[in-house]
C-alpha cells in the first residue's frame, strides 16, 4: 500500500479541529449536565448524577419550559406544513417561465440575506401598526416563512430541473387527469425530496430565535425561553435543558431520514412488482 503523504495527515488534522469546533460546544453542555447535585456551570465536574434533570422536570420556577416546548413543536408543524405545500406549487410554477419569474426569483432569495433581526422588527411593526395582534403563530409564523420557504423552493426548483418529464406525458397519454399525473406521478418521485424541505422547514423554525425575538408576542418559543433563562438560572439545570432539547432534534432528524428510507423501499419495491408484472 502506498504511505500517505503529508497533506494527507494535515488535512484530517484540520478537519478534527473542525468538527471539534462544530460539535464541541454542544458535548461540552451535554457532559456538564450529568454534574452531581453540588455541581456548577464549570468544570472540574462535583460528581455524575441525573440530578439536574429530575429537577429539570420537578421544578417549578424555572420558567415556562414546557409550554415554550409546545408552541415551539406547533409552530414547527405549520411552518413545516406550509413550506412543503407552497414549495411544491413555486416548483410547479416555475417549471415554465413566465414574465417577471426572474425578478420573483431575486425577492424569494433575498430574504435569506436580510439581517433576520430586521426581517423580526419589519415584521412585528407591520403587525402592531396595523392593529394586528403579535403572536408566535400570526406574526411569529410569517416571520420564520421568510426564512424556510426560500431554501424549500430552491430545493424544488433543483428537483424539477432534472425532473423528466417523459412520466407525465406517458401518465396523460394513459388519460390521467392533470390532478391524477400529479397525485400518482410527480409526487411519489419528489417524496423523498419533499422529506427534506419538510426537515428543513421544522428544524429552522424549531430552533429559530432571531426572527421570532420581536413577533413572538407575551408567550416564547422554546429559544426565546432559553435565552431568558441564561440570565437568571445559574445551575446545571439549564445544561439539562440544552441536552434534551439537541436529543429532541436528533430525535427529529431520525425520524425524517428514517420516513425517507421507508419511501424509498417501498418504492424500489413497487418498481420491482411492476417489472415482474411486465414478464
Amino acid at each position: 500500500m502506498e504511505p500517505r503523504s503529508r497533506s494527507f495527515y494535515l488535512l484530517a488534522i484540520f478537519f478534527a479541529l473542525f468538527l471539534l469546533f462544530l460539535y464541541g460546544p454542544t458535548i461540552t453542555i451535554g457532559i456538564l449536565s450529568f454534574q452531581g447535585p453540588g455541581g456548577g456551570l464549570t468544570f472540574p465536574m462535583r460528581g455524575t448524577s441525573l440530578h439536574w434533570f429530575r429537577d429539570l422536570f420537578e421544578q417549578q420556577a424555572v420558567g415556562d419550559i414546557w409550554g415554550s416546548f409546545g408552541r415551539s413543536f406547533l409552530l414547527g408543524l405549520m411552518v413545516m406544513v406550509t413550506t412543503v405545500v407552497v414549495s411544491v406549487m413555486g416548483g410547479l410554477a416555475f417549471r415554465k417561465r413566465f414574465p417577471g419569474s426572474t425578478v420573483l426569483f431575486y425577492l424569494i432569495i433575498t430574504s435569506l440575506v436580510i439581517p433576520s433581526i430586521l426581517i423580526s422588527l419589519g415584521v412585528g411593526l407591520m403587525f402592531s401598526q396595523t392593529g394586528l395582534d403579535v403572536h408566535w403563530s400570526t406574526s411569529g409564523f410569517g416571520s420564520q416563512l421568510t426564512w424556510t420557504l426560500p431554501f424549500g423552493l430552491l430545493i424544488m426548483f433543483a428537483v424539477f430541473n432534472r425532473f423528466d418529464k417523459s412520466y407525465e406525458e406517458a401518465a396523460r397519454d394513459l388519460g390521467a387527469s392533470p390532478w391524477q399525473t400529479l397525485r400518482h406521478v410527480v409526487l411519489p418521485i419528489i417524496a423523498p425530496s419533499l422529506i427534506g424541505v419538510a426537515l428543513f422547514g421544522f428544524t429552522l423554525s424549531y430552533d429559530e430565535f432571531a426572527r421570532t425575538l420581536l413577533t413572538a408576542g407575551s408567550y416564547n418559543t422554546l429559544p426565546l425561553e432559553i435565552f431568558g433563562m441564561t440570565t437568571n438560572v445559574t445551575t446545571p439545570v439549564l445544561y439539562a435543558l440544552g441536552t434534551l432539547t439537541t436529543a429532541f432534534s436528533l430525535i427529529m432528524i431520525g425520524f425524517f431520514l428514517c420516513i425517507a428510507w421507508w419511501s424509498a423501499r417501498r418504492k424500489a419495491r413497487t418498481g420491482s412488482d411492476a417489472g415482474k408484472g411486465l414478464v
